[in-house]
């Protein structure tokens, strides 16, 4: 399946991105730590919530196949970047908070399912991943 976006610079460090079959839109700004002022997600910040909230609509189908209840789940994401050249990402961490009312079964259903999430794999590998799954 493809999927076409188009985008536009705004100025200021700032991109206009536009999804092509809803036509909503979304902007970026580049980080404080890099010029920008860091008032909305940068592109590497996406990068890092694509993964959690990849992961979690994968759990979401699952869960939504096996009627279990995740709307209270959240999540916490945390991005490290390199300090040499070049930069880049060199750290996602995902913390899930699921409710401890899961079962065993349903808890290791979701969080394999978490794991095929097609973000998780595209990523590359010297991008280390570090997920954890708490059950609250």
């Amino acid at each position: 399946m493809t999927v076409h976006f188009t985008g536009k610079y705004l100025g200021n460090l700032r991109v206009q991105l536009k999804h092509g079959p809803s036509k909503s839109t979304i902007e970026t700004d580049a980080p404080v730590d890099n010029n920008g002022k860091g008032e909305k997600f940068s592109p590497t910040d996406m990068l890092a919530s694509s993964l959690a909230a990849c992961m979690l609509t994968i759990m979401g189908i699952v869960a939504q196949r096996d009627e279990i209840d995740l709307s209270e789940v959240t999540f916490n994401t945390r991005k490290d970047m390199t300090t040499d050249s070049p930069r880049r990402v060199s750290k996602i961490s995902v913390e899930f908070h699921l409710p401890a009312t899961l079962e065993q079964k349903q808890r290791i259903k979701l969080e394999n399912a978490a794991k095929t999430c097609p973000v998780h794999h595209s990523l590359h590998p010297d991008i280390e991943q570090e997920i954890e799954f708490k059950y609250l």
